[in-house]
């Protein structure tokens, strides 16, 4: 037998591996299913998610109705179009889209109309989405270059009907339909006048666009689906230095912003999947562990060294990861194909799963190696376990080994184990998160987290046995000997308390950021958010406007306005406008800007930096968006100097801000105090939310009111944009829900591994003549305690996360006091459930079938 263990191979390693999993294969159902739960929900939930970011970001192609988009105000070089051609047989698509204002009038009404008016290919344009037309036909089919499409308002202002004739420029056409909505009307400029679209092949017929003419190009671009965005972006912004460059990650604010959230919280619930599976599989094999130390001791006596004995149950760990992560990306596979139909009646969104070999192998690596990692420990505590110390052990009354430092300082191997870890778990976030910062952030953070639980359980439990020494009279003997089970010889309380509540922080720490995220979304979509909008209201005008709107029952919430000043860029940090090296921003956007003012911050608009100024003071203090601050390298304390009117202003730079894109303030890049502004002239803008179906009968009445104002109706296209972001908010409530309830499972597996330590405890209660119901209340105060000071912990530590990540993204911190208080009676009713559940046999079990064992 000595000679047989002495030369212990791997093949025989297995053997003696699989026996003891066969023996007790109840133990390891612990281990398997926290695998299992874990590894299924990183697979299924980063399946899904891929899908839904995937249709998501096709929403955000069709507001731009392209991949990426260049704006600039000037006709192409020859050198910029053989450029642009060498991107053609690369297989990157474009067309131009030319936009300028004119004067239009029609043969039936001579009486000339300032037009908003819109050149395009119909061939090409939009290379995403449609643009929808009241006859229901494709644009191609109607617009050729002797006809238009144009605007209801049109009509209506010009009392013409469809088939009329068209004067514009130097050219005639027929209207042959009317334009409901344009994929890109957001993305366009919110020009003066009614709509009008012509092709560009009969532009030039027109006359209207001329050299020094204030026309506005977009070429917009469409990428193979093979090419790699940020890529071409350079490309194009190198070949046109002057243009402002964007792609549809930018198309619209609220949506960007529910894709980024989104996505952040795929990558939180993959972490915390990952981390509490691997919570639940350490504590399951630590159990497994101590309750083989006596085979242990008896291999070691027979001649077996340490790395033999390693190896078998590194076999048995092996084994057990590799069915878990099995069953868990069968299972999450299948509910990645199940996802969508459950959520068919909650989304509309045309999300398909598709069988990809990423997730799956992502899944089934982490879940091995989690296993392996979580197991180390345990495993190279093999290692320092001498026969006679462990066969002496349950005849000695002295508190067995050190404590969890003192390991540390006094075993190598741990201290390794325990880097390795670290750098195991900060390698599988780098690669779930696809982002080395994030990686080492939260393997950082986690060991922190960790520590922190670790110090606050150790303290809570010495303050325990400091107020049961003091006030044991005050207690029954139940609740004595129930609390004292927390400190008693050879217990793994503080682990304990440790994994409870690191496993509450995470599941509650994904539910008040994913409450956030959604709360946030909700303002941001809310059903009263404007979606038609005015242009070009005198002074005179707003209150009327203001009254009338509020009058319409299809006009639902408050109507907004913002002032806005025409003028110029004169200076910036004292460098005139003819002589700043700007990239990717065309200098006609300063020598023709607009400034507007406001007291307080404006609807919709989130401060990134700096400091509002009060109301009514009289400083001229300046706050610009962010994106226009990095394209003018602006930073807090800039001086720039504008000129309106006949007047020039010298501001400084005090505030950085960011809009949602859908408030009236949405445009605006410069914002001042009121009184900065007074005196000056001014018209204004205004938006407000109108029924979608109803706003043509809100145009007729402000037009026969205030018939100089014009209305933008972008009420198809926000709406599209409202509902898209409902349902973000919905998917992420399903997603958290889900990694909560897989956590939950996690736990409670957790708890149920830690059954077999009392064995031998009631054992020996029996013995001694004590009745089932009082080794009941013991065991009842135990579990009720651990998991009431577990969640106690967990909740404090998971707030505290889940500001610092609000933050970062940006959204609001609420807390949420009836939410931690259910969680943290949960935690406990979960912990006293689960022990029952997974230790009532014990009090069916003999006294003498335990301790013929020992």
């Amino acid at each position: 037998m000595t000679n047989a263990i002495q030369g212990l191979s791997w093949r025989t390693a297995w053997k003696i591996a699989w026996r003891d999993l066969h023996a007790s294969w109840v133990k390891f159902i612990f281990v398997v299913v926290a695998v299992a739960v874990g590894v299924s929900a990183l697979t299924g939930v980063r399946g899904f998610s891929a899908a839904f970011s995937n249709t998501l970001l096709q929403q955000a192609r069709t507001i731009m109705a392209a991949d990426v988009s260049a704006r600039y105000f000037h006709e192409n070089t020859d050198a910029e179009l053989s450029q642009l051609q060498n991107l053609k047989q690369e297989g990157v698509r474009m067309t131009p889209v030319t936009e300028t204002v004119s004067m239009a009038s029609t043969v039936e009404n001579p009486n000339p109309l300032l037009v908003s008016l819109k050149v395009v290919d119909p061939t090409q344009y939009p290379f995403y989405g449609t643009v929808q037309l009241d006859s229901g036909l494709p644009l191609a089919q109607i617009l050729h270059d002797n006809t238009a499409v144009v605007s209801d308002e049109f009509l209506l202002r010009m009392h013409a009907h469809v088939g009329d004739t068209l004067k514009l420029g130097n050219s005639r056409f027929r209207i042959a339909g009317v334009v409901r909505s344009e994929p890109d009307r957001l993305s366009s400029t919110l020009g003066i006048g009614p709509r009008v679209l012509i092709t560009q092949s009969a532009l030039p017929a027109t006359g209207l666009v001329q050299t020094g003419s204030r026309a506005e190009e977009r070429m917009l671009f469409r990428l193979p689906p093979t090419a790699n965005v940020d890529t071409v972006r350079k490309q194009i912004e190198t070949i046109l230095p002057d243009a402002q460059v964007t792609d549809f990650r930018e198309a619209n604010p609220a949506l960007v912003d529910g894709l980024h959230r989104s996505t952040a919280m795929l990558s939180l619930v993959s972490l915390v999947t990952m981390v509490l599976s691997a919570i639940g599989v350490g504590m399951s094999m630590h159990a497994h562990l101590q309750q083989r130390m006596e085979t242990i001791a008896i291999m070691k006596s027979l001649g077996a060294r340490s790395g033999q004995v390693l190896r078998i149950y590194l076999l048995q760990t092996l084994f057990l990861g590799l069915l878990g992560g099995v069953l868990g990306v069968a299972a999450g596979t299948a509910m990645e194909h199940l996802f969508p139909a459950f959520l068919a009646r909650l989304i509309t969104l045309p999300v398909a799963a598709h069988m990809t070999w990423s997730p799956v192998l992502a899944g089934l690596l982490t879940g091995i190696l989690t296993t392996l990692l979580f197991t180390l420990p345990p495993l190279l505590g093999i290692r320092g376990m001498r026969p006679l110390s462990i066969l002496r052990r349950n005849v000695e009354t002295a508190e067995s080994g050190h404590s969890m430092w003192q390991a540390l300082r006094q075993d190598r191997y741990q201290t390794a184990a325990a880097v390795v870890i670290v750098v195991g778990l900060a390698v599988i976030a780098t690669t779930l998160t696809k982002s080395a910062m994030v990686g080492g952030w939260f393997a950082g953070s986690l060991v922190a987290v960790l520590l922190l639980l670790l110090g606050a359980a150790s303290t809570l439990l010495w303050l325990l046995r400091r107020i049961l020494g003091q006030s044991r009279r005050r207690f029954s003997l139940a609740v004595r000997q129930g609390l004292a089970n927390l400190y008693r010889p050879g217990n793994q309380s503080a682990a304990v308390l440790t994994a409870l509540g690191a496993g509450v922080m995470l599941i509650m720490c994904v539910y008040y950021v994913q409450h956030g995220i959604v709360r946030d979304l909700n303002l941001t979509a809310a059903p009263t958010t404007p979606n038609v909008f005015l242009v070009d209201i005198s002074n005179g005008e707003l209150p009327g406007v203001k009254h009338l709107l509020q009058g319409l029952p299809a006009v639902h919430g408050a109507v907004e306005t913002v002032p806005v000043v025409a003028g110029s860029i004169v200076s910036i940090d004292g460098i005139p406008e003819e002589k700043l090296r700007l990239e990717h921003f065309p200098k006609r956007m300063l020598r023709s800007t607009s400034v507007t003012w406001s007291d307080a911050i404006p609807k919709g608009t989130k401060l990134q930096r700096g400091q509002w100024w009060k109301a009514g003071t009289a400083d001229r203090d300046l706050a610009v968006s962010q994106h226009t601050a990095e394209l003018l390298h602006l930073h807090l304390g800039s001086q720039v100097v504008f000129l309106a009117g006949d007047q020039q202003i010298v501001t400084k730079v005090v505030a950085f801000y960011r809009s949602d894109g859908q408030h009236a303030y949405a445009r605006s890049r410069f914002v001042l105090p009121k009184l900065a502004l007074a005196g000056l002239p001014v018209i204004w803008y205004g938006a407000f939310h109108a029924d979608p179906a109803r706003v043509g009968d809100v145009e007729r009445s402000l037009f026969q009111e205030f018939p100089t104002v014009t209305v933008i109706n972008v009420a198809d296209v926000l709406e599209i944009v409202r509902k898209v972001v409902n349902q973000i908010a919905t998917v992420i409530r399903f997603l958290a829900g889900f990694a909560m309830l897989a956590g939950i499972i996690i736990l409670a597996s957790s708890v149920a591994a830690t059954r077999f330590r009392r064995i031998r405890e009631v054992a020996i209660l029996k013995s001694l003549g004590a009745l089932r119901q009082h080794i009941v209340s013991v065991l009842t105060v135990e579990f009720l305690m651990l998991g009431s000071v577990a969640g106690t912990i967990g909740v404090l530590v998971a707030l505290l996360l889940a500001r610092i990540l609000l933050h970062r993204l940006d959204v609001a911190f609420h807390l949420q006091w009836a939410a931690s208080l259910v969680a943290i009676a949960g935690t406990a009713l979960l912990a006293v459930i689960t022990g029952w559940l997974a230790s009532y046999r014990i009090l069916q079990m003999k006294p003498l079938e335990v301790l013929r064992e020992e």
